[in-house]
Formats: C-alpha cells, sequence, structure tokens
C-alpha cells in the first residue's frame, strides 16, 4: 500500500460525521478521559473497532465537558443499547497527582499536554451525567480506573478506603480487564431484548445485586469476602480480602467473588480464560488508522508520540509484583499474538507517512514474556500462585525465548525496516533463569545479546527495584545479586561488540518493608557499580496492588504480618534524597542523616573518610 493511499478513516467523534455516514442511530456511545487516538494501544479506541467489527453503530465523545450546559453528552442523543464509560487508559488520580498528592501540570493523554480536561474520577462524574440525562439508557463503565476500583478499595490522594465503583458510580455494570469479548456479549444481549438488569452473569463483569442473593457461604464456585462495614472498622480484613481476590483473578477459572455493601451487594463474576492466538489476533488486525482523529492535527499528544510506531505483541504478566496492576487488569496468563498478524502491524506502520524506517518497540506488558506458558497447561489451570518468578521461577515454566528471536528476525528483515528496539520493559531474571534443557539455556543466551547489540536505542532500562533483599521479597522481585550478574553481562558484551550503551536501572523508594538504611545501603551499592541513578521514582499506592494493601493496613495480606512502612512525607523525604547523594545540596543533608543513624560507615563510603562538611 503506497504512503499516499494510506487509509484513514476513524470512528465518528462530531455530529458532522454521523450526518456523513447516513445513520439515523447509533448503538453505542463510548465517553473517554482520554483523546481519541485510533490505535490498538488504546482501549476506547478498540472497544469501538470490536464492536464495529460485529456489526454495530459507534461513536466517540472525548474528552467531553463536565462543566458547561453539558452539550457534549447531549449531541449525539440516545443511543440504541449503552452508553460505555471510560476514565481512559490511567487511573485518573495516578494521571492527576504526584506521589506527593501534587497536582501535575500536564496530562500525556490530552492534545498538547494539557491539564483539566477530564475531571478526577470521570467514571463517576461521566455516569452521573448520563444518568441525569438518559435515566432509562443502560451505563457500561471500562477501563483501567474502573477494573481496579471493582472491590473495596485504598484511596492515597483521598487517604480512604473507598467502595467498590459501582457504588459511587450510577453505572449499571462495570466490565472489568480486557474487555472485548464481555463488551460484544453485552451487546448482544441487549441487541436481541435483554435487559441490563438481566445481565448478572456475563464473565469479566461486576454488578451490584439485592443482599438476598449472596449465597450463604464460601464453596467452591463462590468466595464471599468481609464486608465494606467490617473493612472501614478493620484494615487486617480488608487485608485478608485483597489475598481472595488477587488469587481469584489470577486463576484459569476463578471464583465469583461477593462483598456487601448495607443491603447491596457487589457481585464480581470470573474472567474469561486466556485469549486463544485467534481472538487476540482478531482484535489487533482491526482497521486502525494508528492516528489521533484529524481534529487534533496541529497538535502533540504526549502518549500518541511514545506509542506511534510500536507494536504490542502479547498481553498478561506472570510478574506479579508487588506494585503492579498489570496482572490485576490483563491477567497472569499470557495472551500472544501470532506473527502473522505482528508482522502485519509492522508492514502497516511502514506506510505510515512520517515513518523513518526504526521500530520504537516490539514489546507489551513484559518485553519477553511473547509466548511463554507453563509446559504442563493443566497444571496452570489449577495453579493459585501469584507469580511464575517469585519467590523462584516456576519449575513448569517455558522460558525459552525463541519465538522472540524468529520475531525480531523476521521484522528485521522487513523491506523499510532499518532496526527495531525494544523500549519496553525486559525481565533479565526471565532471561537469566535456568532451564532444565541446555538448548534453551544456550537460546536464552544468545537472546541477551541480541537484544543488547542489535535493539537497544543506547539505553536499556531494567528495574532491580532495590537492593535489599527484604524490600526485594516483599515486591516480589528477585535479589540484586541477579542485576549484578545482568550489568556485568551487559558490559561484557558492549566491550566485545565496542558498543557505548548505558545500562538504566529502575529504582522505587519508600515501597513497603523499605526503611531509610535500606535507601542509604541502595545509594552505596549503585555507586559501587559507577550508577547516578535517573530513573527513580517514590512508591505511590496504587489501588489493587499488594503494596498498597500493606501501605493502607500495615499488614501482608498473605501472612497478616505487620509490615514496616515508610507514611509521613518526611519519612518519604529521607528515603528519597538517598537517590541524589552526588548532588551537592542533598550531601549535608545525608551526612545529618547517617549520622543520627550511626552509620558513619556508609558516610565513608559515600563521601570518603576525608569529607569535610562544606
Amino acid at each position: 500500500m503506497e504512503k499516499d493511499n494510506y487509509v484513514q478513516r476513524w470512528l465518528p467523534i462530531t455530529k458532522k460525521e454521523i450526518d456523513r455516514l447516513g445513520w439515523d442511530y447509533v448503538d453505542v456511545i463510548l465517553f473517554s478521559g482520554d483523546a481519541y487516538i485510533d490505535h490498538p494501544s488504546m482501549g476506547c479506541a478498540v472497544i469501538g473497532r470490536v464492536l464495529e467489527a460485529h456489526g454495530y453503530r459507534v461513536a466517540i465523545v472525548p474528552q467531553p465537558n463536565w462543566q458547561d450546559d453539558l452539550r457534549d453528552f447531549k449531541k449525539f442523543g440516545r443511543p440504541r443499547l449503552f452508553f460505555g464509560v471510560s476514565a481512559g487508559a490511567m487511573d485518573s488520580m495516578v494521571n492527576h497527582y504526584t506521589a506527593a498528592r501534587r497536582r501535575r501540570s500536564d496530562d500525556a493523554y490530552t492534545p498538547n499536554g494539557r491539564h483539566g480536561a477530564r475531571p478526577d474520577y470521570p467514571t463517576i462524574v461521566y455516569s452521573k451525567i448520563l444518568k441525569t440525562l438518559f435515566p432509562d439508557v443502560p451505563v457500561v463503565a471500562g477501563g483501567i480506573e474502573a477494573s481496579l476500583r471493582r472491590l473495596s478499595h485504598y484511596d492515597y490522594w483521598e487517604d480512604r478506603l473507598r467502595p467498590s465503583i459501582l457504588m459511587d458510580c450510577r453505572a449499571d455494570m462495570l466490565v472489568y480487564g480486557m474487555g472485548e469479548r464481555s463488551i460484544v456479549e453485552i451487546a448482544d444481549s441487549l441487541a436481541a431484548g435483554k435487559s441490563i438488569g438481566e445481565l448478572t452473569d456475563v464473565p469479566q463483569t461486576a454488578v451490584v445485586c439485592s443482599k438476598s442473593e449472596m449465597p450463604g457461604e464460601t464453596d467452591d464456585t463462590n468466595c464471599i469476602l468481609n464486608s465494606f462495614e467490617i473493612c472501614l472498622k478493620d484494615k487486617v480484613r480488608q487485608a485478608e480480602n485483597f489475598k481472595h481476590i488477587e488469587i481469584e483473578s489470577n486463576k484459569w477459572h476463578g471464583r465469583t467473588i461477593w462483598q456487601q455493601y448495607g443491603d447491596r451487594v457487589v457481585k464480581i463474576n470470573p474472567m474469561y480464560p486466556p485469549m486463544t492466538e485467534n481472538e487476540i489476533d482478531a482484535s489487533f488486525d482491526l482497521p486502525y488508522t494508528r492516528l489521533p482523529h484529524p481534529k487534533y492535527n496541529g497538535k502533540t499528544i504526549p502518549a500518541y508520540e511514545m506509542i506511534r510506531h510500536s507494536v504490542n505483541m502479547h498481553r498478561g504478566c506472570f510478574g506479579g509484583c508487588a506494585f503492579c496492576t498489570i496482572s490485576a487488569h490483563q491477567g497472569k496468563f499470557i495472551a500472544s499474538r501470532s506473527k502473522a498478524s505482528i508482522l502485519s502491524e509492522v508492514k502497516q506502520i511502514t506506510q505510515m507517512p512520517d515513518f523513518k524506517g526504526y521500530i520504537s518497540d516490539l514489546g507489551g506488558p513484559s518485553a519477553n514474556m511473547y509466548c511463554m506458558h507453563g509446559r504442563d497447561l493443566t497444571k496452570c489451570r489449577k495453579c493459585v500462585r501469584p507469580s511464575c518468578l517469585h519467590p523462584q521461577p516456576c519449575p513448569n515454566l517455558n522460558n525459552d525465548h525463541a519465538a522472540l528471536l524468529d520475531i525480531y528476525e523476521a521484522v528485521d528483515a522487513l523491506p523499510g525496516v532499518k532496526k527495531s528496539f525494544i523500549g519496553s520493559g525486559v525481565r533479565y531474571d526471565l532471561a537469566m533463569a535456568r532451564n532444565d534443557d541446555d538448548a534453551v539455556n544456550r537460546r536464552n543466551r544468545r537472546y541477551i545479546q541480541e537484544l543488547i547489540v542489535n535493539h537497544v536505542s543506547g539505553r536499556l532500562k531494567v528495574a532491580p527495584e532495590h537492593t535489599s533483599d527484604e524490600v526485594l521479597n516483599c515486591m516480589r522481585k528477585p535479589s540484586f545479586d541477579l542485576f549484578r550478574q545482568f550489568d556485568k553481562i551487559f558490559n561484557e558484551i558492549n566491550e566485545k561488540y565496542n558498543l557505548r550503551q548505558q545500562l538504566i536501572p529502575y529504582f522505587i523508594s519508600s515501597h513497603p518493608a523499605c526503611r531509610e538504611t535500606d535507601m542509604a545501603e541502595l545509594a552505596v551499592q549503585t555507586k559501587r557499580m559507577n550508577f547516578r541513578l535517573e530513573q527513580v521514582q517514590d512508591f505511590t499506592p496504587t489501588p489493587m496492588t499488594v503494596s498498597s494493601e500493606i501501605y493502607y493496613s500495615g499488614v501482608h495480606p498473605y501472612t497478616l504480618k505487620k509490615v514496616y512502612t515508610a507514611r509521613s512525607a518526611d519519612e518519604k523525604q529521607n528515603q528519597r534524597k538517598y537517590f541524589f547523594w552526588y548532588k551537592p545540596e542533598c550531601i549535608n543533608d545525608i551526612r545529618r542523616s547517617l549520622t543520627r543513624l550511626h552509620r558513619q560507615d556508609l558516610i565513608n563510603e559515600l563521601f570518603g573518610k576525608t569529607y569535610k562538611r562544606k
């Protein structure tokens, strides 16, 4: 396909586009907190395209104005089937606020990065407006914000336990996780004449029921949580709940989860099994333009600039990191696209007018989990481990990187592709994990070399997260010794091939189990390895993670044992400053703190025995 003929057809977002299509009705109207980018990485575009592929007429209202006369909510009138509501590709509070709870000045999913284009909690705000204007039209909530707030959860920005978002918004139903299959089942059922109130058993959805519908006790098909009222009185009961929520979310076939709120109950139907290759290909192969809507011409959308020439090869993550929400949303099991589907998308990218020959990312939630699963899937179907890598790699896990090597070679051989990079996070512990088959070990060593030599754009970002084994164990991450080994391999390969590339490690401060001395040790350990850290973050509790539950409750959900966590602004700053031990403005403060902690040894390590206060 010639670049001049590159297809540019979007789902309609204006009344003029509806009229041009000759539609006298719309089946589904989707409201999103993000700008409309017609790309397979953007949830609203995916849901819209999937419904379109099933014969439904779909319109999108991106970033509606909720502060005026609400004309954006009225412009298409009432849909034939339902309204869909999503806060966007991020939880709105993560999008709006820093770890210090300061309001951010920009928004990566808005044209020109302008802030203020969406409210806090758009899922709640949008659904309430729609129910006020069109009380008899079903509203279905979805996206990251709804998905990760589907049950009682700690909200860091309000510093309180909030109920299921279904109790705060007026949506009739919530779709959690990757919603293609659920949304089609909902649309088909409503189109067949069923009412929204009849759709109580759709997989991967949540609904509100009466108390009388809840089973009397937990059994093989039902998991009854502590009620919201009990959790409000006792934080440990909330932590106890989370263990069950995570286990059920990570099962191949989970149980139905119930949580009581007064005389009402939120019912969480189990997730679908992982998508088959044909199913995930069908979603990614839809006719996305891969471009922002022409309405935004002349404006830059920062999030789009990062993904415009990237390819997502799979969904899911079996790493199970305690601070991460990927498995809670996408599931633990990997759903991988076919080689043909991936190559087709790369070919489409090569036809984009601005393509210069470089694929920015061949990746996924974790870049090197493509096509990986258990050798014996019958064991996977019964597994309740939250991580296939922690505390040790599962002996049933096949970590063969052969499929990735094949994809890299095939992509780089395509006409128009000069080079492909891996921009997503790489699990070096997965690539380095010993396999019983030595042929696999050899291929994995070749993968590491191929990655470093041919797919690094000058800087390879990896995430050891910390240096303390106690903190890393709480994070569900491998020992820092493994990062030392990877750093050695990285440097040896660079020297062998005369490359001048950097390894950029990512670290977190103030994570549960981390004390100030752990951060001082981190500064010393990374200094010894000649790192001056750039990629750092103060831990931010986000809904539906183990780490957030520990932060809120003070105990680990799986053991109910107490875990120290830095909570105050001073405690957090006292940890964060050690990242920047090399900055002159931090030296005196760090020295005073280490003196207070009676750690002259660390002062000597960081600043030398002859250091004098300036």
